[in-house]
């Protein structure tokens, strides 16, 4: 494998990370009602697990309310199943036709709680992509030790990598501090 081949590919897995990071980030409540809470969550339709927006759409017609209004409504009851087992705390309310999902307001014990939930995902991310330059730089040193890298070249794949990390940790500290406000403005 090349030296731009190791460098692609890890940047490529790094890129992936960031955006597992950014997905997690959307499932964490902020006190405003969004989709993006329920919109992860696994029904269990016809008896296959399903995702929810395949069964129901998902609104928010106020900054404190979800709608959720399935296609069909005999997966009313597996969506209200999927949201009392899901951890949002939130109960469902059904009217026989859709459900409503009141968001009640994060307490400041709650708020600080879950921006130190998104620290520790954001953490988790960085350990990732620093796993990701490990492996890089080994496939790196094996390759320059088959002859098929020179010993510069290896010290710019270094150099390279690093600076990959470091942009992509200012992508994670950047999204971390952004959902950190979100989630302690009230």
């Amino acid at each position: 494998m090349s030296y731009d081949d190791i460098l692609l590919e890890a940047d490529d897995k790094m890129d992936k990370a960031v955006g597992v990071l950014t997905e997690e980030f959307k499932g964490i409540r902020t006190g405003r009602a969004t989709p993006a809470l329920v919109d992860h969550l696994v029904v269990e339709y016809y008896g296959a697990p399903t995702p929810l927006k395949q069964v129901a759409s998902i609104s928010c017609p106020d900054p404190r309310m979800i709608v959720i209004k399935p296609y069909d409504v005999s997966a009313l009851q597996g969506i209200e199943k999927a949201i009392q087992k899901s951890n949002l705390g939130i109960n469902p309310q059904s009217d026989g036709k859709l459900i409503r999902l009141a968001i009640p307001p994060l307490s400041e014990e709650r708020r600080k709680q879950m921006a130190k939930m998104a620290r520790d995902t954001a953490e988790k991310a960085k350990v990732a992509i620093r796993n990701i330059r490990r492996d890089a730089l080994k496939q790196a040193e094996e390759e320059e030790k088959k002859g098929k890298m020179t010993e510069d070249e290896l010290t710019r794949f270094k150099d390279e990598i690093q600076k990959s990390i470091s942009d992509h940790e200012k992508k994670i500290d950047d999204q971390v501090e952004k959902k950190s406000k979100e989630i302690l403005e009230v």
